[in-house]
């Protein structure tokens, strides 16, 4: 145990600037995202550029192009979430048993093409779970975007999916942004689940 808290903390030396304003402005992101804050989408847009040049560093391929379709959600989510503020709709919708089963599958199958893809035509040594983390994220994003209820319950899922190939990656402080992140995602489920009932 000694040990490792001797890695933990010799790696949070070596922790690079970028890597922690990319860890802060994600922290503050999400935790606006979850208080319906429309100022995440801004921030996000600082924070994903600096991960996609972490992440391609890391040989994250899958990773380093999601921060690429997250920079275009963010412009979109702020658009998005900028019209229905001013609209009659309701704030926050949620998926039928239908829904959330068609998105399931959606998911498996752009895991299998992005796995399959990374496996053939990088140098990645987790190609799999780097197109299953990264299909997860994609559709978790979109929902969030059109605030879906169960985006969040996505997220709670893959960001815990993410620690340890970010450990495995010497990510360390990313690796811990996501145990926070999984923690924000579920009060962020917990509090948009409470404005969608409120609404009904």
């Amino acid at each position: 145990m000694q040990d490792f808290l001797s890695q933990l903390y010799q790696q949070f030396l070596e922790t690079s600037l970028l890597e922690w304003l990319a860890t802060i402005s994600g922290f503050v992101c999400v935790f606006l995202a979850a208080k319906q804050n429309i100022w995440n989408w801004p921030i996000s847009i600082i924070s994903v550029s600096l991960y996609l040049y972490i992440f391609y560093q890391a040989k994250l391929y899958g990773d380093s192009t999601l921060q690429i379709y997250f920079l275009g959600t963010a412009v979109y989510g702020w658009y998005y979430w900028n019209r229905r503020a001013h609209s009659e709709e309701k704030p926050i919708t949620s998926f039928n048993s239908k829904q959330l089963g068609l998105t399931i599958a959606i998911i498996l199958s752009i895991a299998g093409i992005l796995g399959y893809f990374l496996d053939q035509k990088t140098d990645s040594d987790v190609p799999y779970i780097d197109g299953f983390c990264t299909a997860t994220s994609l559709v978790a994003q979109f929902l969030m975007t059109r605030k879906v209820l169960q985006n969040w319950l996505l997220w709670v899922f893959v960001d815990l999916c993410y620690i340890p190939l970010y450990f495995h990656k010497d990510l360390i402080l990313t690796a811990i942004l996501y145990i926070a992140f999984t923690i924000i995602a579920w009060n962020g489920y917990r509090d948009w689940r409470k404005s969608y009932l409120n609404f009904q």
